[in-house]
């Protein structure tokens, strides 16, 4: 968990709670409620229809749960810790995107790393491997988001640690990978590089589009606003000729 240290731009976080991460904020909570005081069978049914399952979704096209599996937590504090760095980071980035960008970015990192993870579950036969919940291949996309945007932006990794955005997020990173080499923990190491990877490519690939555009396409929409201003002038120009206008003698100011 990291923590903005200073922000350049004016505060981020005081008091304030763009669209998208406020709903995103209230959706996973009344979802945690509900599941943890509704009855054992409910709990079951909800975790086997919308919790992420290798088997469901390749062989019985349970799809939705791409989607869904972001919505359900483990625990009280997986729960806080996902929702409190969806606040820190995805305020600012909310803010300067706008909520519609925001939230397609969170759902393409979260759907993104979802994939991730039951594909190599798929590569490596383990079908029946236990379902993956939590947000947190979405929330590690924001990280990354953050790193990328914001790469010289001071924040305190820990609470504890000051360092620029962009070390934090190779350190994250580095650990993720070093995790998924090693001893199963119940934590999907993979969905969490899934989804720094998915959001990686995609702001990648909007930069490049942007540049691409920039330098290929002209603005024929500004070339034809000149057009007809130059035609209007010509035409103006004309009828002062034709009627005295200025430099005929005919007109004074």
């Amino acid at each position: 968990m990291a923590l903005p240290r200073s922000v350049d731009r004016g505060s981020y976080y005081r008091g304030y709670f763009p669209a998208g991460v406020k709903w995103l904020l209230i959706l996973n909570t009344a979802i945690f409620v509900f599941w943890s005081v509704t009855s054992a069978d409910m709990q079951v049914f909800v975790r086997n229809a919308f919790a992420l399952h290798c088997q469901d979704v390749f062989k019985s096209g349970y799809v939705w749960q791409l989607f869904s599996y972001l919505f359900l937590h483990g625990g009280i504090w997986h729960l806080v810790f996902n929702m409190l760095t969806l606040w820190m980071f995805g305020t600012p980035l909310e803010q300067d995107w706008g909520t519609r960008l925001f939230i397609k970015y969170y759902f393409i990192c979260g759907i993104g790393a979802g994939l991730c993870d039951i594909s190599l579950n798929a590569a490596l036969g383990r079908w029946a491997f236990p379902p993956t919940i939590g947000a947190s291949g979405a929330i590690y996309g924001l990280l990354l988001a953050f790193g990328y945007c914001y790469p010289d932006q001071t924040v305190l990794m820990g609470f504890l640690f000051p360092i620029k955005a962009k070390y934090m997020v190779m350190i994250y990173a580095a650990i993720e990978l070093w995790l998924s080499l090693g001893v199963n923990t119940g934590v999907s190491n993979i969905a969490h590089l899934g989804g720094m990877a998915v959001g990686f490519v995609y702001l990648r690939s909007r930069t490049s589009r942007r540049r691409r555009i920039g330098y290929r396409l002209p603005d024929w929409r500004g070339a034809y606003r000149q057009w007809k201003l130059q035609r209007a002038k010509k035409k103006f120009q004309v009828y002062l000729k034709k009627h005295g206008g200025p430099g005929g003698g005919g007109w004074t100011n």
